[in-house]
């Protein structure tokens, strides 16, 4: 079967994107698709597939399939390539609009220059802090906040919300020596979180910039992660190191994101997305 697709990334976060608003694949394809078309050996390579779709409720929609065939809530760097796609494809040809996904509508702004989006701005939403929404086990409306976290390998603490997904955040004093490889996974799949977590190691430079690394859910360690970085910035506030209302950048191994957790509590991001190639992918 042929898949027609279109790479793209966000600061290294690379997704496969699927249109269907000029295609059509049936629903039941995509969790297989995305984990025979990310393997980088026998497939294309990537984080995922993303589809693109009509949604009666807003401008376009979205769904995300992580490497291991599992569905996510949501993508802050797909969304600003989602953004970019179907403005320069003239799906969308505005420049605010509004996504859907499964966590909810996202509201993006795209910068334009000769018509090229060089930038996307999306409003995140506001955090959810109390346990009962990361999820996470324990008294349900606890907050997450430099919690002591025993594994069998590390003493660590944690700062665990949702932000489009569920996010746990660890402090360290050097980003070299997170332990990312050796426990993300184990964290991710570890039964205080029901549903699963991304983690994220953070280092803080100083008030305005943070050092970042994550395992997403689904899809082990990536270069970037829109929400994770999110939630960093929504971590170092509530633990005192950073201040709410300032643009705190966020350095990722791809690349750089511009954070703020608003004054009314929504969590802005700005970032690039780009193209890498449009294909056709034999699917069996």
């Amino acid at each position: 079967m042929e898949i027609v697709f279109t790479k793209m990334h966000g600061i290294g976060n690379s997704y496969i994107y699927i249109d269907l608003f000029k295609y059509h694949y049936a629903d039941e394809l995509f969790s297989s698709l995305a984990k025979q078309i990310s393997n980088v050996n026998t497939g294309i390579g990537s984080d995922g597939v993303i589809v693109i779709q009509p949604s009666e409720n807003a401008d376009c929609g979205m769904r995300i399939f992580n490497k291991d065939g599992s569905e996510g809530t949501n993508c802050g760097n797909g969304l600003r390539c989602v953004a970019k796609y179907v403005f320069e494809r003239n799906i969308v040809p505005k420049e605010h609009f509004v996504i859907e996904t499964k966590s909810g509508m996202m509201h993006v702004r795209v910068v334009v220059k000769n018509n090229v989006v060089t930038e996307v701005i999306v409003d995140m939403g506001a955090p959810l802090l109390h346990r009962e929404n990361v999820p996470m086990i324990g008294d349900p409306r606890d907050f997450v906040i430099h919690e002591l976290f025993n594994l069998p390998s590390h003493s660590l603490f944690v700062t665990a919300l949702f932000l489009g997904n569920p996010n746990a955040v660890f402090f360290v004093e050097n980003i070299k020596d997170a332990p990312l490889h050796s426990v993300g996974g184990i964290i991710e799949n570890d039964s205080r979180f029901p549903e699963r977590v991304n983690v994220e190691f953070v280092e803080v430079v100083h008030a305005t910039e943070l050092n970042f690394r994550v395992w997403e859910r689904g899809s082990g360690v990536t270069e970037a992660c829109g929400t994770g970085a999110c939630a960093a910035v929504v971590a170092a506030i509530l633990n005192g190191f950073c201040r709410k209302g300032e643009d705190i950048t966020v350095h990722l191994s791809g690349g750089d994101l511009v954070i703020r957790w608003d004054l009314d509590d929504h969590v802005w991001m700005r970032g690039p997305a780009a193209f890498t190639a449009d294909g056709i992918y034999y699917f069996s």
